[in-house]
């Protein structure tokens, strides 16, 4: 739709950190607000199968859920993994870390775009869908980006942030 914008196209477009005066970690901190509210609507949308299902927030979901997870990605991809792995080069390990997640953006984006021509059947009334397996596909790619955002919210952020975590047996590390 012309003039409609998602929150792909407001938050992670041209000007990128800009919109938050430069703050990489508070940007970060947003794509993960933008990614677990998106996890919340596939999560009402399975909720609502097969009798209930609103075709206006397929259709929404449907647009907004490949470009977000794509430049909030391109993003992390860019700006955060290069300075992780810089600031923690000297950490064994670090180096996997990053291309597993790296590994895990490929593989949301390939199912993204499955679940966006799904999610556009769903959203055109088409009751041709097998919603088993609709519901299972959802829950599958909500529950792999909740994972993963929690990942990056516990280890990666605080270690982008420079915060020091404290073991159970009260060493500190880095």
């Amino acid at each position: 739709m012309a003039g409609t914008t998602t929150k792909a196209d407001s938050l992670w477009d041209q000007q990128g950190l800009s919109r938050f005066g430069g703050d990489a970690i508070q940007a970060f901190a947003r794509a993960h607000d933008d990614k677990l509210s998106l996890c919340q609507t596939l999560e009402e949308i399975a909720d609502s199968l097969p009798d209930e299902v609103d075709k206006q927030k397929c259709k929404l979901a449907a647009r907004e859920i490949w470009p977000l997870l794509r430049s909030v990605h391109s993003f992390e991809e860019k700006i955060i993994f290069p300075a992780l792995a810089d600031r923690l080069a000297h950490v064994d390990g670090i180096d996997e870390t990053i291309a597993r997640l790296k590994s895990e953006h490929a593989e949301d984006e390939c199912y993204a775009e499955e679940l966006t021509d799904t999610l556009l059947l769903l959203g055109a009334g088409d009751r041709g869908v097998n919603f088993d397996a609709v519901g299972y596909m959802l829950r599958g790619f909500f529950e792999s980006v909740r994972r993963h955002v929690a990942f990056e919210r516990e280890i990666v952020l605080r270690l982008a942030r420079g915060t020091e975590t404290t073991t159970d047996t009260g060493r500190q590390t880095h």
